[in-house]
């Protein structure tokens, strides 16, 4: 429903900082059982969030914004919403060359560690794969 020209504060931070701040008509999150939309009004929420596409409507006829996240939380409070991932990269800026490299190296770290060559922390190099894959993902690729 984005068009409806109200706006709320909208906050998407990952731990090197803020990947966006400001107004928004609607955003779109990867809920941990599916996709959460919140406009302008929206009843107070907290949920989890996995790795997938966040997409911000600014509004004002604005592009859509899409993030490749990771995984986090989402809290919308009175007219502030507030997505902490642990990683968001505009899909516009994925590189897929070093995604695929990425994917590439965790996929053969996790073949090691079934093989008992390995000593990494599989749920790390799980956690990298699908970081790759969402980025390929999100940008389409």
């Amino acid at each position: 429903m984005p068009g409806t020209g109200k706006t709320f504060a909208l906050s998407l931070v990952t731990p090197d900082g803020a990947a966006f701040e400001g107004e928004a008509e609607m955003v779109i999150v990867p809920g941990q059982i599916g996709e959460i939309g919140v406009l302008a009004r929206h009843a107070p929420l907290i949920a989890t969030l996995k790795a997938g596409s966040t997409r911000i409507h600014p509004g004002g006829g604005g592009d859509v914004l899409e993030f490749a996240t990771g995984p986090g939380f989402f809290q919308v409070l009175r007219d502030r919403a507030i997505a902490l991932v642990d990683d968001a990269v505009a899909a516009s800026e994925v590189d897929d060359a070093r995604a695929r490299e990425q994917l590439e190296a965790a996929q053969a770290e996790l073949a090691a560690i079934e093989r008992g060559e390995s000593s990494a922390d599989r749920w790390q190099v799980e956690q990298r794969i699908r970081h790759a894959e969402n980025q390929l993902a999100v940008a389409g690729r």
